[in-house]
C-alpha cells in the first residue's frame, strides 16, 4: 500500500493508504480525527470542510493522493491550543449549534473567510457558506457569530500591533 507525508494540524504524518482512499476516512479511521463529519459523501453539505494549503475543500471528495505534501487542516486544529478560535467562541456565546453536526463544516467555511476577508458582509458571508447546509436552520445564528468573530479578531490585530509600536 502507498504511503502518503502530508501535515494535518501542524503535524508531520505519514499515511499508509490506497491512493482513491478520501481524505475524510484518512482523517477519521486512520488518524482518529474525528471532528470533519461524513454528510452526503458527494461534496454537497460542507459537513466534511477542511482547509487544504487554507482552503476549504470537501474532505468527502479529495483523496489522499491528491493532499499528497500539503497541510491540511481540521476543526480540531483550528483552537491555538486550549485557547478558542474567536470563531469557536461566538459559536458557543452565540449558542449556534442545534444538532452540530455540520457545525465543523461551518466553522471551517467560516474561517477560511474571515482569513481571506476579515470583514465581510452579510452578502459575503452568504456566499462563504452557501456549500454549508445546517438542516436545524441557524444561518441568522451563524451569521452574526461570523460578523462577532470578525470584529473580535480585528480589535485583537489592532491590539496586537498597538503594542509593537
Amino acid at each position: 500500500m502507498p504511503s502518503y507525508q502530508m501535515t494535518v494540524n501542524g503535524v508531520d504524518q505519514e499515511i499508509e493508504a490506497e491512493p482513491n482512499m478520501p481524505l475524510l476516512w484518512a482523517l477519521r479511521d486512520l488518524l482518529g480525527l474525528v471532528g470533519t463529519k461524513f454528510g452526503c459523501g458527494i461534496a454537497q453539505c460542507g459537513a466534511c470542510t477542511v482547509h487544504v494549503d487554507d482552503i476549504p475543500m470537501p474532505a468527502c471528495s479529495v483523496t489522499v493522493a491528491a493532499v499528497a505534501g500539503r497541510s491540511v487542516r481540521t476543526i480540531e486544529g483550528l483552537a491555538d491550543g486550549a485557547q478558542l478560535h474567536p470563531l469557536q467562541k461566538e459559536w458557543i456565546a452565540q449558542d449556534v449549534a442545534q444538532c452540530g453536526y455540520c457545525q465543523s463544516g461551518q466553522l471551517m467555511s467560516a474561517a477560511a473567510l474571515l482569513k481571506r476577508n476579515p470583514n465581510p458582509t452579510d452578502d459575503d458571508i452568504d456566499a462563504a457558506m452557501a456549500g454549508s447546509y445546517c438542516r436545524c436552520g441557524t444561518y441568522i445564528r451563524i451569521r452574526s457569530a461570523i460578523h462577532s468573530a470578525a470584529s473580535q479578531m480585528t480589535a485583537n490585530y489592532v491590539n496586537a500591533a498597538e503594542k509593537k509600536v
